[in-house]
């Protein structure tokens, strides 16, 4: 028998409504993946990772490379994620985690093995594009496998209606590496570690403002993935690239962010303003003050991120944001810009490769798709 018309209207499920939703890094944060330190270990001796380091700290990493962190740079990190964690809860936001996961076992794949590294910062693995989250392929054979933490997370937004794609898997053989490749000097022409074997490319040298993206070419990420990023999304989007001075890149968000319509941060080290994509003509440029000199030795010798860190900022709002209790010159710049800053303490997780904004993943900001550009 056959429904009548009302019964089939009746019984029609209910259309899926995502739970991911993000279009730029600055309308009101409702829901953020918080990366975790347990079992995370010190990268591998890889060349696309000590590339990124002095030559004395390669030394130290290859070594360690492959061990768990110490305890004495784990505790202290882990005291102040738990107390970022609070205050995110503390303003409303909901905060998803990913799997614990024992990063010291070793995988392989047909060309090469590897052990793991940490999923301390989701920023890097995925890209949040509206409803879509898109898993990247990342240049570090040592996070070959990261996404698969947050495999339980992803496939309950899938099932809530997100979207949800990984980009090609790349083989991360030698041909994707230049031999005997060294960082290029100051008054040097640019160059980097990868070749365009095949794209690669990390999440966090994007940055969002709606239709428009910026990104960072960097020894993590290289034309071919700025170019498959480019023809996924289509013609709804436009990816600007910024040119960074950085003679060692990797990732936009100690480089150049953007903050709210009409306002970008940017590192006066690594940014010409006057080379600045001519989108932005009209938009005020923001110049982030020299950082404060931290005096912790011990953050001196393990930190990853360099002395810019003080720019990895997690935006609330478009007022409100979360800076780095020890970086004073930035909070008061942001005061003199019209922000109201949250002061809070994660210098710790440095040697786990970030801060604020690379700790987290935008997973809903309450906004629509818009153009800030003509």
């Amino acid at each position: 028998m056959m429904p009548t018309p009302s019964t089939a209207t009746e019984s029609a499920p209910e259309p899926l409504v995502s739970p991911v939703s993000s279009h730029n890094e600055w309308d009101p944060l409702e829901e953020v993946v918080v990366g975790r330190l347990d079992g995370a270990t010190i990268p591998s001796s890889h060349p696309a990772v000590t590339c990124n380091v002095p030559p004395w700290a390669a030394r130290l990493q290859g070594i360690a490379a492959g061990f768990r962190y110490p305890r004495m740079l784990i505790e202290p990190a882990q005291q102040e994620l738990d107390q970022f964690i609070t205050l995110l809860e503390s303003l409303g936001i909901t905060v998803t985690r990913p799997e614990a996961v024992d990063h010291k076992r070793r995988f392989r794949t047909p060309d090469w093995s590897s052990r793991g590294f940490g999923n301390t910062c989701p920023r890097d693995s995925m890209l949040v594009v509206g409803d879509e989250i898109i898993e990247t392929p990342m240049a570090w054979p040592c996070r070959y496998f990261e996404t698969h933490s947050y495999r339980a997370l992803l496939k309950d937004y899938f099932r809530r209606g997100a979207r949800w794609t990984s980009a090609p898997k790349p083989q991360l053989t030698d041909a994707l590496f230049k031999a005997n490749f060294r960082p290029p000097k100051a008054g040097e022409a640019m160059r980097y570690i990868l070749t365009e074997f095949e794209p690669v490319f990390d999440a966090a040298d994007f940055v969002r403002a709606g239709r428009d993206l910026f990104v960072t070419r960097s020894n993590v990420t290289n034309q071919m993935g700025i170019e498959w990023l480019r023809r996924h999304l289509g013609p709804g989007y436009r990816i600007h690239e910024i040119e960074s001075r950085c003679r060692t890149p990797m990732h936009i968000d100690t480089t150049f962010l953007v903050l709210s319509p009409g306002k970008v941060l940017v590192n006066p080290e690594y940014i010409d303003v006057d080379r600045l994509p001519d989108v932005l003509n009209s938009w005020d440029v923001l110049i982030a003050p020299e950082p404060d000199p931290i005096n912790e030795r011990l953050l001196k010798i393990t930190s990853m991120c360099g002395r810019w860190l003080s720019l990895n900022i997690l935006m609330i709002d478009g007022k409100r944001v979360i800076a780095e209790r020890h970086h004073t010159a930035m909070l008061r710049a942001l005061e003199k810009w019209g922000f109201e800053p949250i002061p809070c303490d994660l210098l710790h997780y440095a040697p786990f490769a970030g801060s604020f904004h690379c700790a987290t993943l935008d997973i809903r900001r309450r906004g629509t798709l818009e153009s800030y550009f003509p």
